[in-house]
């Protein structure tokens, strides 16, 4: 079995999603710390754009189509993802860890929001090695719209699926996909209907917890678990351990 571990670090928990462009460099720090600690697990990191990407995509309406009219949106959006990624490889190449910022931007293809073309194997060699491929949720050029915005999420289920994944986790600012206050420790999808999951509260373009879930389920289609977690239990669900969140699973 492959025991690469696919990490997705939520935008929430990397910026301040309240505050436009604003990187949460203590929290970077301790994340960094932490991945130190399990450098020996083959790693490969995607992270969510937060507050740096998400108004630019808002402003430039990237989700609605891009024409010649907000083309510019294209690069202004990437550019604040990219900044942000090359924020998170800096922190962690500091604690010793051998991470490569990856952009999906380039040598990606949508259609229709969904991506068609994007390479994987390349990324579980990085793994193998001991390198740390860094991610990114990012806009991508799109057969139908001009341009889309493929998100962390979507990323997450395409990579795990590609390499046949160990291990899936999520770590976000919240401690598991939440009903009426308590975490629900475990979903799959006959009882996904039950579930009143809304919608995110901030500027987000990609769907918030419920796209989360909605991703996730798809990987438990194909026979791939995974987790929702808060960040501080980040080094439990590396170790293993019981994480307190919420497992999405087969039937």
């Amino acid at each position: 079995m492959n025991k690469t571990v696919v990490l997705k670090l939520g935008g929430s928990v990397i910026t301040e999603k309240q505050s436009a462009g604003v990187i949460n460099h203590t929290r970077l720090q301790e994340i960094a710390e932490t991945l130190a600690s399990y450098r020996h697990l083959p790693l490969i990191i995607i992270h969510g754009a937060g507050s740096c990407g998400h108004p630019e995509a808002q402003r430039f309406a990237i989700q609605s189509g891009v024409t010649h009219e907000n083309a510019v949106g294209v690069g202004e959006t990437h550019r604040a993802v990219a900044g942000l990624n090359t924020a998170v490889v800096q922190v962690l190449r500091d604690a010793g860890l051998d991470a490569v910022g990856i952009h999906p931007f380039c040598g990606s293809y949508a259609e229709n929001g969904r991506l068609i073309s994007f390479e994987t194997k390349h990324l579980d060699r990085m793994a193998n090695l001991g390198i740390i491929p860094v991610l990114h949720g990012d806009v991508v050029m799109d057969t139908e719209r001009g341009a889309c915005i493929i998100s962390g999420d979507q990323l997450v289920l395409n990579i795990a699926i590609g390499i046949s994944a160990g291990r899936v986790g999520l770590a976000t600012d919240v401690p598991g996909v939440l009903a009426k206050g308590n975490v629900i420790r475990k979903i799959h999808r006959s009882v996904i209907q039950e579930i009143d999951l809304g919608e995110s509260g901030k500027t987000d373009v990609t769907g918030g917890m419920r796209g989360k879930v909605e991703e996730l389920l798809s990987l438990a289609d194909a026979g791939i678990p995974s987790s929702i977690f808060h960040i501080e239990k980040l080094g439990d669900f590396l170790a293993g351990d019981d994480h307190s969140g919420t497992d999405i699973v087969e039937i």
